[in-house]
């Protein structure tokens, strides 16, 4: 089909819409690609599509209002919600949960949403559904909050979608079913675990099979004839490691109009291989980075699944020790052990590729130039969350985070000034969470109390003046709000709420 998000048997239906899809995000109609991509036919599609068909090339047709007459267009809930500064700042979170929760879905017509079970919660503003990643984040402030139960949903949610589809997209939309993004269900798991004992690894044992699977799919391929296949790699020492991608090359239908543009301006590469490392940077979560740009600079240059990602790999680390632990539990020797066997191997591998002696740091490895990157970005922290870095790596990265990266508000995402948003002056709450937990781990506890404080300080100077949790803060200063993006600061923010209060706890 033309559009992945259109889950049709009949081509020609797919086609039409392709047409008006085009046309709409082509024109600008929305300051937002998403909005449309979100939008809900109010009258069967085959029958809109031959409604436009005929009345294009009328001279007075009028795109937007034949939009909004056959369509219904998705309302932001956050941003109608106003308030009340008088009240504590926890306060105003723990009222937010019920802004931002949503009941499970009674209805199969709801255009691009993909129907879920349970209770869940959004983001917010312009992310009107769950979020892969962003849910970890959230699920700590909900614990702190008291609310297992909701945890509990959402990891059954996410439990649901891996049942159903064969792994967790990136959010529950179908335009979504090409990728994933970081695999965070382990850690989602260990909350559940941590309120219910272990037994819960033998629950969920199934689920963390397959999602391991998914991100593994294509290993058994893999020969020094070919080396990579969807999202793993085989370095030249034999090791495997893990890439980010996408099952699909073509613009995201959420940012159409951008990614047809930029690929328009790459002459060294076809247009699909630009949607591909767009969609894989969009799988990471840094959407977008100098991360992925081959000169650290400009977008044109990006090529997300030329790298091995450190806190990919530590994320799949930690996915192998759990299901070692849940086989052990279940008594299969057998498993654990290859399982152990399999963390041990990727120990190895993250220490040997992507940990640089002479700087004392973690970076990307770049699998097709065979050399490791050199832009120092906060994802080095993961090997100190999961404590995959020996104590003596821990100190050097401290050193460095806390002389690099460290400011006023909070960590910053990577030392470049590049106009993406995961670049400076931007901080992210769950990289000062992960930095934060990361250097607790090793017992540098001044500063990880030092980004707790500087992090949870600009949240509330910013909540005091707006009223408002933010996606992004700028580190740097708190006179300016953070920068940048293919989209505006969104408020809501479920995963700054979920990490404001769990660093105040």
């Amino acid at each position: 089909m033309t559009l992945p998000e259109i889950q049709m048997a009949d081509l020609s239906l797919a086609e039409n819409f392709q047409t008006l899809f085009d046309a709409v995000q082509r024109s600008s109609l929305f300051s937002d690609s998403k909005t449309f991509s979100d939008a809900v036919a109010n009258e069967p599609l085959a029958q809109i599509l031959d409604s436009y068909h005929r009345q294009k090339n009328e001279t007075d047709f009028d795109l937007k209002a034949f939009i909004e007459q056959n369509f219904i267009l998705p309302a932001e809930q956050v941003t109608e919600y106003h308030s009340d500064l008088n009240k504590p700042i926890q306060q105003h979170l723990e009222d937010l949960w019920e802004v931002l929760s949503r009941q499970p879905s009674t209805s199969e017509a709801q255009g691009s949403l993909i129907p879920l079970p349970f209770s869940y919660v959004v983001p917010g503003g312009r992310f009107r559904e769950i979020y892969y990643w962003d849910s970890y984040f959230t699920m700590l402030g909900l614990q702190v909050s008291g609310r297992e139960e909701l945890v509990e949903s959402m990891v059954n949610n996410f439990t649901h979608l891996i049942d159903t589809i064969g792994f967790i997209p990136n959010g529950n939309r179908t335009y979504y079913l090409g990728r994933s993004q970081p695999p965070f269900f382990a850690l989602m798991v260990n909350l559940v675990a941590e309120s219910q004992g272990e037994q819960v690894w033998q629950r969920y044992l199934p689920q963390l099979e397959k999602e391991y699977a998914f991100w593994m799919r294509g290993c058994e391929e893999l020969s020094p004839n070919l080396t990579v296949k969807n999202r793993v790699v085989m370095l030249p020492n034999g090791s495997v490691l893990n890439r980010y991608w996408d099952d699909i090359s073509l613009p995201r239908p959420e940012a159409y109009k951008e990614d047809v543009a930029l690929a328009a301006q790459v002459h060294d590469q076809s247009p699909a291989e630009v949607y591909r490392h767009l969609r894989a940077a969009a799988e990471s979560g840094w959407d977008f980075s100098s991360r992925w740009f081959k000169d650290s600079q400009t977008m044109q240059t990006i090529h997300t699944t030329d790298l091995i990602p450190v806190d990919l790999n530590c994320l799949l680390w930690f996915l192998e020790k759990k299901l070692q632990r849940a086989y052990e539990l279940g008594g299969n020797v057998l498993l654990a052990h290859r399982y152990e066997e399999k963390a041990a191997q990727r120990h190895r591998a993250i220490q040997a590729f992507c940990w640089n002696e002479a700087l004392g740091f973690y970076f990307d490895y770049d699998w097709k130039l065979n050399q490791q990157k050199d832009n120092y970005t906060l994802a080095a922290a993961f090997p100190l969350f999961f404590s995959v870095a020996t104590s003596v790596q821990a100190e050097r990265v401290a050193l460095l985070l806390e002389e690099k990266f460290l400011q006023k508000n909070g960590l910053l995402t990577t030392l470049q000034f590049s106009h993406e948003q995961w670049d400076a002056p931007n901080g992210w709450a769950p990289l000062q969470w992960v930095a934060y937990q990361g250097l607790k781990n090793y017992q540098f506890d001044e500063l990880a109390q030092q980004v707790a404080q500087n992090w949870t300080s600009n949240c509330e100077v910013y909540y005091k003046k707006t009223g408002k949790m933010m996606e992004k803060y700028n580190v740097l200063t708190d006179d300016i709000s953070a920068q940048d993006g293919e989209y505006p600061n969104q408020d809501g923010f479920g995963w700054t709420n979920g990490v404001y209060l769990k660093m105040k706890e």
